[in-house]
């Protein structure tokens, strides 16, 4: 899975100053197109003189998908037949993935503060870079982490957008003692969230990203949040819930401190790991910086996913199909906000688990 989804390349500006440092194969990789004859089976569509025709019952409705970029109209298909075969695709959050300084440092600090373990560590010195995944719990069934490291690279820019990982812990107060007794670093000290009775406390990884330590009882997903800052939530909202397939688990608004959160995601928060959407009173934009690079999300069928995001507006910035010589096949998108998905398929992960 390292050669699927990473690294990525900088922001533009540290691109240009820092591209023959990193590998950028990823964004050199061309997909090729939905063929006519895979879409034509995606929603029931059919080939008419080398063209693919919608069912007449969809295709009355006037929504379409399938386009390809800069193209002509593909299958017509719905959002209510969209949003149909998502909510029955098998989905769950896969791995989060970002870029740090020092690998090595980073690992250590992962294992002996928060408790995860190194699960797999690949290096590909023809292409300057090393990933690790690190989690709770086997990849084929625990959300985890994906780390890159870059030749050379020892910073980053994790920007104003990315906000924190959520960890679920037995006690807060006992993890964030071992955390400064390893030199770690704590922004906020163990108590309760604000208007609310969890305990809470924020730490810092080498790199700098956030973590909120939740004190929660025993839970098979504890690394359980990944939360991101939106301009909109309302749109992100219903984005995430049509393009997705999420559920609106929860939502709270904090007038007091001016920020709304969401918590979407495929089952319930104390057995799943989520995304915290959180809206700020009058902030539309942030900026990305070039550390943070996406989530990983499973499903059975990469072209339908792609063509569901079409028809909930959603970016497709790769298009579906397999990956030149591992063949395991993905596609990727960005959100209203441009934070970035990549969806695996189900099967093919798995394939590339056992080799």
């Amino acid at each position: 899975m390292a050669r699927l989804l990473l690294p990525l390349p900088f922001a533009a500006a540290a691109a240009a100053s820092a591209s023959s440092s990193l590998h950028l194969a990823a964004s050199r990789i061309r997909l090729p197109a939905v063929s006519v004859a895979r879409r034509e089976g995606l929603f029931g569509g059919r080939v008419v003189g080398g063209a693919v025709r919608a069912p007449a019952r969809l295709a009355r409705r006037g929504l379409c998908a399938g386009a390809e970029p800069g193209g002509s109209t593909g299958t017509a298909v719905s959002q209510e037949e969209a949003m149909e075969w998502v909510k029955k695709d098998r989905r769950r959050l896969l791995h989060v993935v970002y870029r740090v300084g020092d690998l090595d440092k980073t690992i250590k600090f992962y294992t002996e503060c928060l408790g995860m373990k190194l699960l797999r560590k690949r290096d590909i010195p023809e292409e300057r870079y090393t990933n690790a995944f690190l989690g709770y719990g086997p990849e084929d069934s625990h959300f985890v982490v994906e780390l890159t490291y870059n030749y050379g690279v020892e910073s980053y820019d994790i920007g104003t957008g990315f906000g924190h990982f959520g960890i679920a812990v037995d006690d807060v107060a006992k993890t964030v003692d071992l955390v400064k007794a390893k030199g770690g670093t704590v922004t906020r000290e163990p108590g309760p969230v604000k208007g609310g009775k969890s305990v809470i406390a924020f730490i810092e990884d080498p790199d700098g990203y956030k973590f909120e330590l939740i004190e929660r009882g025993p839970t098979p997903e504890p690394l359980c949040q990944v939360m991101l800052r939106v301009g909109d939530l309302d749109r992100a909202i219903n984005f995430y819930e049509k393009a997705f397939g999420m559920e609106l688990l929860r939502k709270r608004d904090n007038p007091e401190y001016k920020y709304t959160i969401a918590m979407m995601g495929y089952g319930p928060e104390d057995k799943n790991a989520v995304l915290e959407l959180t809206y700020n009173y009058g902030v539309k934009e942030y900026d990305k910086g070039n550390a943070y690079a996406q989530i990983a999300i499973s499903t059975d069928d990469v072209y339908k996913t792609a063509e569901v995001i079409r028809v909930n507006g959603g970016l497709i910035t790769r298009e579906p199909g397999p990956l030149p010589g591992i063949n395991t096949k993905i596609t990727a998108c960005t959100d209203p906000d441009g934070w970035k998905t990549v969806f695996v398929d189900n099967i093919d992960f798995l394939k590339e688990l056992e080799e």
